[in-house]
C-alpha cells in the first residue's frame, strides 16, 4: 500500500474485541481506510449504530433477525444525532439473517477484516477468499475447521493473521526462507492458572476463568486460555498457515506476554518479536501487510527495568494443547469436530453445567467418538464436510451434556 492510496475494508464482528480496536485504528487513520461495510450479532444495537453511521458505512449485516428493529431505531437516532436531518449521511443497507456476515463478506474489497468468534466465522471466510481481497484473519476457528479446503482456496499470502502469535510470526519469518526453518515457538501467557495442579482446578469458577492476567477478550477465547485449547487451536492454524509439520511447532510459557512468539533458524539462531500486549499492533498489520502504520501502538519502554520469564507447558494439568496435535495430525474433519465440541464445553462451563477439568476432557471423548463412527480422512475434504462434522459435535455434544446431567 502505498502512501496516497485507500484500503476499502469490511469489519466482520465489528463490536466485539477485534472489531472495535480495529475501527480504532482506521479512526486514527482514516485518510487511510474507507469502510464500506460491518457486521455483529446484534446484541448491542447502539453501538453498531454508532460505528455504521460515524464510518459511513454502505452496509450493515445483523446475524440476528429480531434485533433488526431495534438496529433500525437505534440508526436513525444515531443518524439524526449526526445532523442526518440535514442530509448529511445515508443510511447503509441492512443484511439480515444467519448468513448476512458470509453475504457482506464476499463483497469485493481490499481486506476483509474476520474478527467473529466461533465456527460461524466460517462461510464468511470463505465468502472473503472467493472475493479476491485480503482476509485478515483473526477467526482461528474458520481454519482449523476449514483445514485444507480453506486454504486450498486462498491466493498466496491472500490470508493475513491478526492473531498475536501468528502475526509475530510471519514477522519473524521476513527473516529467512521457509527452508531455514528449525522450529517455530508459540508463546503462550499460561492463563489465571498457571503454576496450580490439575486437582487445585476442580473447584474453578467460571468468574475466576474469565479474570485473564494480560489480555481483555472475549468470554468464549478468555476461557480457552484459561484452558489453554486456545493455543491448541494456535498450534493448528500455525500448521496451516506456515506449513510446517507438528513436530516444529513448539508451545512455551510466558507469563508477561511481550513476546509473542519466536521462530528458530537452522543455524541457531532465535528470531522474537516483542511489544507489550496490544492487538492494535497485529490489527494494523492485518489492513496494511506487508507494510506498517506508525505508532499503531506502544513499544516496550528499554529504560525501564524488567524481566521476561519462559517455563515449559505443564501437559498433565493443561492436556489441550497436546489433544488438538492430535486432532492436526489427524486432520481431515478431526479439527472441526475438535472444535465444535469445544464449543459445547465453553458454553456448558459457563452455564454451571460442566466442570472446569471437564472441559477436556468433554471435548476428547466426543473426539473418540467421532474417529470411531463418522471420521473423513483429508484427502478429498470439501467445505460441505467440515461443516457437517461440525454440527454433528454440536448434536452429539448436547446429547452427551444432557446424558452426563
Amino acid at each position: 500500500m502505498n502512501s496516497t492510496s485507500v484500503r476499502s475494508v469490511i469489519v466482520l464482528g465489528s463490536t466485539g474485541s477485534i472489531g472495535t480496536q480495529t475501527l480504532d485504528i482506521i479512526r486514527q487513520n482514516s485518510a487511510k481506510f474507507k469502510v464500506v461495510g460491518i457486521s455483529a450479532g446484534g446484541n448491542n444495537p447502539g453501538l453498531l449504530a454508532q460505528q455504521a453511521i460515524e464510518f459511513q458505512v454502505e452496509y450493515l449485516a445483523l446475524a440476528n433477525a429480531t434485533a433488526a428493529q431495534d438496529v433500525q431505531l437505534a440508526l436513525y437516532a444515531q443518524a439524526k444525532q449526526a445532523g442526518y436531518s440535514e442530509g448529511n449521511f445515508t443510511l447503509p443497507k441492512l443484511l439480515v439473517g444467519p448468513q448476512a456476515a458470509t453475504e457482506l463478506a464476499g463483497i469485493p474489497v481490499d481486506v476483509v477484516m474476520n474478527g467473529i468468534t466461533g465456527a460461524v466465522g466460517l462461510m464468511p471466510t470463505v465468502a472473503a477468499l472467493k472475493s479476491g481481497g485480503t482476509l485478515a484473519l483473526a477467526n482461528k476457528e474458520s481454519l482449523v475447521i476449514g483445514g485444507t479446503a480453506v486454504t486450498k482456496l486462498a491466493s498466496p499470502g491472500q490470508i493475513v493473521p491478526v492473531d498475536s502469535e501468528h502475526s509475530a510470526i510471519a514477522q519473524c519469518l521476513r527473516s529467512g526462507t521457509t527452508s531455514e526453518v528449525r522450529r517455530i515457538v508459540l508463546t503462550a501467557s499460561g492463563g489465571p492458572f498457571r503454576g496450580r495442579s490439575k486437582a487445585e482446578l476442580a473447584e474453578v469458577t467460571p468468574q475466576q476463568a474469565l479474570a485473564h492476567p494480560t489480555w481483555t477478550m472475549g468470554p468464549v477465547v478468555t476461557i480457552n486460555s484459561a484452558t489453554m485449547m486456545n493455543k491448541g487451536l494456535e498450534v493448528i492454524e500455525a500448521h496451516l498457515l506456515f506449513a510446517l509439520d507438528f513436530d516444529q511447532i513448539d508451545v512455551v510459557v510466558h507469563p508477561q506476554s511481550v513476546v509473542h512468539s519466536m521462530v528458530e533458524f537452522v543455524d541457531g539462531s532465535t528470531i522474537a518479536q516483542a511489544s507489550p500486549p496490544d492487538m492494535h499492533l497485529p490489527i494494523a498489520l492485518g489492513l496494511t501487510w506487508p507494510n506498517r502504520i506508525p505508532d499503531a501502538s506502544t513499544a516496550c519502554n528499554w529504560q525501564e527495568a524488567t524481566s521476561w520469564t519462559f517455563e515449559p507447558l505443564d501437559q498433565e494439568t493443561f492436556p489441550a494443547v497436546a489433544l488438538a496435535k492430535r486432532a492436526g495430525k489427524l486432520a481431515g474433519t478431526a479439527p472441526a469436530v475438535l472444535n465444535g465440541a469445544n464449543e459445547v464445553a465453553v458454553a456448558a462451563f459457563l452455564a454451571g453445567t460442566l466442570g472446569f477439568t471437564e472441559i477436556v476432557e468433554f471435548v476428547a471423548q466426543v473426539l473418540e467418538v467421532h474417529l470411531e463412527t463418522n471420521f473423513v480422512s483429508d484427502q478429498s475434504l470439501t467445505i460441505e464436510e467440515v461443516l457437517q462434522a461440525a454440527e454433528w459435535a454440536q448434536l452429539y455434544g448436547q446429547e452427551l451434556l444432557e446424558s452426563r446431567n
